[in-house]
């Protein structure tokens, strides 16, 4: 256990940072002190007490970010009772079902998505409160004289106990054990149907106790804050840690397209950047090699001296995109395109790799870019992390990942058979991702292992790594590797937005995807060889976190 205890770190931090601005909604431009933020607080914790909520009871969250769903994060877990973070993306079938399956006796909701939700198949929930503005939308017959009183003498109640207004001095949050359940985070998994991942006090204070020590933010300092809070490692770098050091979060609330996202991060020119590899990819794809295959650009290249001179253009260019005021960028979520990364290490841009899992809260890895090595995905957090690899020479033969330590989750919610599949004896968590480790703890991933293919000739293949190559080829959106038939088969969906600008008409299409699955092939093993390329109308289908639902594709 820590020695730390994560809601002392929250209380000391309202306290410190009082008159600090803490949250600001990127659209509206309203702002709220940290002093108001332990405010709204105050007042959720006394509708939680009307309403007869306990701790250890489960409230549900269902919405996309605002200040209003970090309140609700906040007063739950100040409370004592535990947060269910549900994505907005879920479909309302599958939102529903991970509210009665979580035992949630309260949902904040948006309006919008209540509209598609069937009250009367919440047999649990006492009351659905608005997450815009607090407005009671349903509530059940047995509670609604105490919830319609709790909403109706919120007020006098809350100016009753604090006579003399809410001070820093008011800021009292009940010991709750550290082992004690703080979250239920349902995972948004690619194998089927998610489980919920159970947090504890002790699991989401490793990781902020990391991220305070590694100076990820510090008082005074910013973030804009656009992926998902309800996914464990927007929740962790973009919300906990930087509300425990009294960083001033700006939150996007709307879809990140690169314009608007370029347009905030000057705006706000935060100081760290969470960031997953899709909108590195993305940039990489879009503004930068149109660049560099010019041939007046590549042939400048080839000259020493005016290609360290082009690339460090490129480099300036490409933080501002960011703000231009950070210290590095964290790519985390999912695996980085190699060429894009070997990009971005030549040209000396500030980014590294990390490594988690939600059953992690997410961390199990991470250094900072000046010692970062390329391909890696950074170094298991001493003192809070332990790896291991099952395999015989782990340095050099990829085996499963195990991992251990403060931040390992609890178990599945009401699923021991899903618990003792992962967690053995010993307290190691298989991760289900294949890799090699070194003596300092330095991960490096080849692959999930219900993905790996095994080859006619017994060699491990790693779609992956071909998928990586596949995403850099012309006119490639996406892409999936299957086997067919003991044969490797890519499922490619194109680039229709690139096809447009080149002026290529979707006969051209299989010409062009011959030439380059030929080309994929040079760069590729003998044993990786794609036989042929099978185009698909439409985008992958996708969890919340932008990964693929290869289960879908796999028959």
């Amino acid at each position: 256990m820590m020695n730390e205890k994560l809601l002392e770190i929250y209380a000391q931090s309202f306290k410190d940072n009082w008159e600090l601005p803490a949250l600001s909604n990127y659209i509206t431009k309203k702002t709220i002190s940290y002093g108001e933020f332990a405010k709204a607080i105050a007042r959720y914790h006394i509708l939680f007490n009307e309403c007869g909520i306990k701790q250890g009871d489960k409230i549900a969250l269902l919405g996309k970010n605002t200040p209003e769903w970090i309140q609700i994060f906040f007063a739950t877990i100040t409370y004592g009772a535990v947060i269910v973070p549900v994505l907005n993306d879920f479909n309302p079938q599958d939102a529903q079902h991970i509210v009665n399956h979580s035992d949630s006796v309260l949902l904040f909701t948006d309006p919008g998505i209540w509209e598609s939700i069937d009250y009367d198949k919440l047999p649990k929930v006492k009351a659905v409160f608005s997450l815009s503005n607090g407005e009671l939308l349903a509530e059940s017959e047995e509670s609604e004289e105490s919830v319609l009183n709790a909403m109706r003498n919120l007020s006098s109640i809350f100016n009753a106990k604090y006579r003399n207004g809410f001070s820093r001095e008011d800021i009292k949050y009940p010991d709750v054990a550290s082992d004690a359940l703080a979250v239920i985070n349902y995972t948004s998994g690619t194998t089927g149907f998610s489980k919920g991942v159970m947090l504890s006090y002790n699991n989401l204070c490793g990781n902020v106790v990391y991220g305070i020590n590694a100076n990820l933010h510090f008082r005074g300092s910013r973030c804009v804050s656009f992926l998902p809070l309800a996914h464990a490692y927007g929740c962790a770098f973009d919300m906990l840690v930087p509300l425990a050091v009294g960083t001033h979060i700006t939150l996007l609330g709307k879809l990140p397209t690169p314009k608007i996202l370029m347009k905030a991060m000057n705006e706000i020119r935060p100081h760290l950047v969470i960031c997953v590899p899709l909108i590195l990819e993305k940039i990489y794809r879009k503004q930068i090699i149109p660049m560099i295959t010019k041939q007046t650009i590549r042939w400048a290249l080839a000259i020493p001296l005016i290609d360290t001179a082009i690339y460090t253009q490129i480099r300036k260019r490409l933080v501002e995109v960011f703000g231009g005021n950070f210290e590095e960028i964290i790519v985390g979520g999912a695996p980085l395109n190699k060429e894009v990364e070997d990009f971005l290490h030549k040209i000396k841009f500030p980014f590294t790799v990390g490594y988690g899992m939600t059953e992690c809260g997410p961390l199990i890895s991470h250094t900072p870019w000046r010692e970062f090595i390329p391909t890696s995905s950074g170094r298991t957090l001493p003192g809070i992390m332990e790896t291991k690899i099952l395999s015989a020479d782990p340095e050099n033969i990829p085996g499963e990942i195990c991992v251990r330590g403060e931040n390992r989750m609890q178990g599945y919610y009401k699923n021991q058979e899903a618990t003792d599949l992962v967690l053995d004896e010993e307290g190691w968590l298989h991760t289900g991702d294949m890799g090699t480790r070194t003596a300092d703890g330095t991960i490096f991933i080849k692959g999930r292992s219900k993905t790996m293919i095994l080859s006619a000739n017994g060699q491990n293949i790693y779609p992956e790594e071909i998928e990586s190559k596949l995403n850099n080829m012309p006119f490639v959106a996406e892409s999936l590797i299957v086997e067919r038939n003991s044969r490797l088969v890519a499922l490619v969906y194109p680039d229709y937005e690139a096809m447009d600008a080149n002026g290529i008409g979707a006969y051209q299409l299989r010409d062009i995807m011959e030439q380059v699955r030929k080309d994929l092939n040079k760069l590729v093993a003998p044993y990786e060889q794609i036989e042929k390329i099978q185009l698909i109308a439409n985008e992958f289908e996708k969890t919340p976190k932008r990964s693929i639902k290869r289960y879908l594709y796999n028959a």
